[in-house]
């Protein structure tokens, strides 16, 4: 059984030298199946033809809140009219969400329930990204409910937000954050929840492993986020195929892919 990464950037500009080479080096490892968010109307569209170059690599399109600044009023209508043409080749809307570190929340907040809305309309999964904001993305949600789930991608949050979103209908991202000692409430967290409610992740070339800071992350470090979720979670060799599987099956029938 093999692997999938449920969120790299693959098209940032930190793998152009190396990514033809390292999606083949994935294929090799059994990382078989690549999951690029969008983040901007313009690498959104680009995206459609980067997924076609590169086997194994699936796609989704969103506005993700690091580039408000990019952020022109059209580009509402403009996603949706561009996600409704290209729906076959999406398995998800997002990267959206909500981010204290980032001003006008009301904006974002806008612009969030706008990928919550077009995610039911297309009966597709959403990619969550947070911070600090779990409390805003709660109100988003009961005021426009996710009907198709999705991912809250790098999850670090407590039990209580945990059990949440899993009644939303969404898993939880796991990946290099769960590598450090200081990650206690997250590692502990992680460590209490069956794979049914997790999905692998990378945020390849961010969010490097301990251990490799200060280096581009890539999906080639899946196996070692898998390896420190089995230590954290007690499974032991003879069980890890098992467990292995189950992380497999519950990306793979989120996105359908």
């Amino acid at each position: 059984m093999a692997f999938i990464d449920s969120h790299c950037h693959l098209d940032f500009a930190e793998f152009d030298a190396s990514r033809t080479q390292l999606i083949a080096q994935c294929q090799q490892h059994s990382i078989d199946k690549l999951i690029v968010p969008g983040i901007t109307l313009a690498q959104s569209h680009a995206l459609i033809a980067f997924a076609a170059k590169y086997k194994g690599v699936h796609i989704a399109a969103g506005l993700h809140p690091y580039f408000l600044a990019e952020y022109q009023p059209s580009h509402l209508a403009a996603l949706t009219e561009f996600a409704e043409q290209h729906q076959p080749q999406l398995v998800a809307i997002g990267e959206c969400g909500i981010d204290r570190s980032i001003d006008n929340l009301a904006l974002q907040t806008q612009i969030f329930e706008h990928h919550i809305e077009l995610a039911n309309q297309l009966a597709l999964p959403l990619i969550v990204h947070h911070r600090q904001s779990h409390d805003l993305i709660a109100q988003s949600f009961k005021r426009c409910k996710p009907k198709f789930g999705g991912v809250i991608h790098a999850f670090s949050g407590s039990m209580q937000q945990a059990q949440y979103y899993i009644k939303q209908g969404f898993k939880l991202g796991v990946g290099g954050v769960i590598t450090y000692e200081r990650a206690q409430k997250t590692r502990s967290v992680v460590a209490a929840l069956a794979a049914e409610h997790l999905v692998l992740e990378t945020d390849a070339p961010s969010m490097p492993l301990a251990g490799f800071q200060g280096q581009i992350n890539t999906p080639l470090q899946l196996p070692l986020v898998f390896e420190q979720l089995c230590q954290l979670k007690q499974i032991t060799a003879p069980y890890k195929a098992d467990f292995k599987k189950q992380l497999y099956e519950s990306c793979s029938a989120l996105f359908r892919i």
